[in-house]
């Protein structure tokens, strides 16, 4: 973001708003407002999410895939497969969200954690006991998947993308983030024939 929130505490306030939190200190609030101090507001959000809707992912199969080319077709490939398996699948991904016969245009790869945690649990009052969702570099790095418990991570390949002034400074620190889904999740999947395997599946806490 180019602005910054905290400037915003004293209107928003006044519209209502009952609690703050906030990355650094601010010289007043206005009385009767709970104020939460975090390292990052952004991770804070994704949890917070999760917790209002009822932690969804909690409640459901979460296959997240990660990679540079490959990401959107794996993941219509495995709603289909899981569905063929008689799972009722929900999809996340670059081109839309699917939620049973609801269709949703996407704009970006990963949604904003609030909206990826209504969307989840959307999925899951409507029967869904899986869901599939396309994770990007960006999405890992702004913290849009915070709060998501994933059973399945999967690195589908890594070259060079996304590098510049507005994503990422360079290909170390893109592939660093990429790497980030297998802190998250039960169980990696690793496509073996790429140069960034060993990187990849290194020191990870997934099975």
């Amino acid at each position: 973001s180019v602005v910054d929130g905290h400037t915003y505490i004293e209107d928003v306030c006044k519209k209502g708003a009952v609690s703050i939190i906030i990355e650094h200190d601010i010289d007043s609030f206005p009385e009767g407002v709970s104020v939460i101090k975090v390292e990052d507001s952004r991770y804070a959000m994704g949890m917070i999410s999760s917790a209002f809707y009822g932690y969804p992912s909690r409640q459901m199969k979460v296959v997240g895939i990660t990679g540079t080319k490959g990401k959107t077709t794996t993941n219509y490939m495995i709603k289909s497969m899981l569905e063929s398996a008689g799972h009722k699948t929900g999809l996340i991904g670059t081109i839309e969200i699917i939620i049973g016969d609801k269709v949703i245009p996407a704009s970006n790869t990963t949604p904003e954690s609030l909206t990826t945690h209504r969307y989840l649990k959307e999925m899951l009052e409507a029967g869904m006991d899986s869901v599939v969702m396309e994770v990007s570099s960006q999405g890992l790095m702004l913290n849009r998947v915070a709060g998501i418990e994933f059973d399945y991570g999967i690195f589908t390949n890594l070259s060079e993308d996304h590098i510049g002034p507005n994503e990422h400074k360079d290909y170390e620190e893109y592939r660093m983030w990429k790497s980030k889904l297998f802190e998250m999740c039960e169980v990696g999947i690793f496509n073996a024939d790429d140069d960034s395997f060993e990187y990849m599946s290194a020191g990870h806490s997934c099975r």
